[in-house]
């Protein structure tokens, strides 16, 4: 498996047949200014979303229409999005699994919001916020949690799942901060590898890892910290 953060919350996953973007947000997204859409994008089979917000469904219709790429969302969001043009789509919603060819998306809890805002300033809700849990056929699992809290039934998701590697928001204001975060993965969770999301994008949030990094020292768990871009391998 190859996986590749790409700024903010957004992650490319490659592994058999699948190509998968996660919360593909680029335009506009600090983290991503000096990387290549087309190449972030070469190839992808799927699209996951994780909640409405901008800065998670990002560029999705574009590239659902360049790509013919599968989109999964929340129901509501997928109705939102077939509404702006997209076309292949697959929703589901807390608790629910959908097949591909050679991996399975179950939307997990998440504590957050979903909503886009219109021009006019009016807020339209596009349903519940989730965390994506992925078993592969060929590859370790991975569980992006989204933009979350931390929560007691994380014990639950890690009993049912049993993640190998973690995805996690750490900028605080709009999530759980570092300190938290490690908390979270140390409680509940036994991940092999964990990667640091949703920091750095804009100044209102925590900048760098260094909470999150040390809230994990001591743990069996590596921290990956990769730049945006770079590509990990599994």
């Amino acid at each position: 498996m190859k996986l590749t953060w790409l700024g903010h919350s957004a992650f490319r996953i490659e592994t058999g047949n699948a190509k998968i973007l996660i919360d593909p947000f680029f335009t506009g997204n600090p983290g991503f200014a000096d990387q290549n859409a087309k190449d972030a994008a070469s190839g992808i089979t799927h699209i996951l979303l994780t909640h409405g917000h901008g800065d998670h469904v990002g560029d999705t219709i574009q590239l659902a229409s360049e790509t013919g790429a599968t989109v999964l969302a929340n129901a509501d969001l997928a109705a939102w999005l077939g509404s702006k043009g997209v076309s292949k789509l697959e929703m589901g919603n807390t608790g629910g699994t959908i097949s591909f060819d050679g991996f399975s998306a179950t939307f997990t809890n998440a504590l957050h919001s979903s909503a886009q805002i219109t021009e006019d300033g009016t807020s339209h809700s596009l349903g519940s916020a989730n965390g994506l849990m992925l078993h592969f056929e060929d590859g370790p699992t991975v569980y992006h949690m989204g933009d979350t809290d931390i929560f007691s039934d994380m014990a639950l998701i890690k009993e049912l799942h049993e993640p190998d590697i973690g995805l996690v928001p750490i900028g605080d204001r709009f999530t759980m901060g570092g300190a938290v975060a490690a908390l979270a993965c140390q409680r509940f969770f036994k991940f092999r590898n964990v990667i640091p999301c949703h920091y750095g994008t804009f100044p209102i949030i925590d900048q760098t890892p260094e909470k999150f990094v040390a809230g994990m020292d001591g743990s069996e768990t590596r921290v990956d910290t990769p730049n945006a871009g770079q590509v990990l391998s599994f």
